[in-house]
């Protein structure tokens, strides 16, 4: 696997775990970094099939406009846009004050990273 691609894996995973990890808390949960790490996660796996695919990575955090370039090779990927339209907002709403995810927002934005790296995950030939 090329080098940068292996990166954004690598990063994808690390947000995954933080995810994951952080979703676990019972006391003092921390629901807004849940759906931050989990939109991070996705994000990266998204970056990753683009790298792959040899189109230029953007500083950009909108996942839509990254589903868009990714599908291209990939038109079944396309089915993810709605939730890449919500989680997407994770990367900002819940990062400054005035508004904090909830307990719901945070099992939600969960399910939908478990998903969509599933899907992303197979399209690098990842299990």
């Amino acid at each position: 696997m090329v080098k940068p691609v292996a990166e954004w894996i690598e990063k994808a995973e690390e947000d995954f775990r933080a995810a994951a990890t952080l979703h676990r808390l019972r006391r003092n949960p921390v629901h807004n970094a849940v759906c931050f790490h989990a939109q991070q996660c996705i994000e990266k796996y998204l970056k990753a099939i683009l790298e792959k695919k040899g189109i230029a990575v953007r500083k950009i955090h909108a996942l839509p406009i990254l589903l868009d370039q990714g599908s291209d090779a990939h038109p079944f990927l396309m089915g993810m846009r709605e939730d890449m339209i919500r989680l997407s907002s994770y990367a900002v709403e819940f990062r400054y004050p005035g508004e904090s995810a909830t307990s719901a927002d945070a099992k939600e934005a969960m399910r939908i990273m478990k998903s969509s790296r599933s899907e992303l995950r197979a399209v690098l030939g990842l299990s």
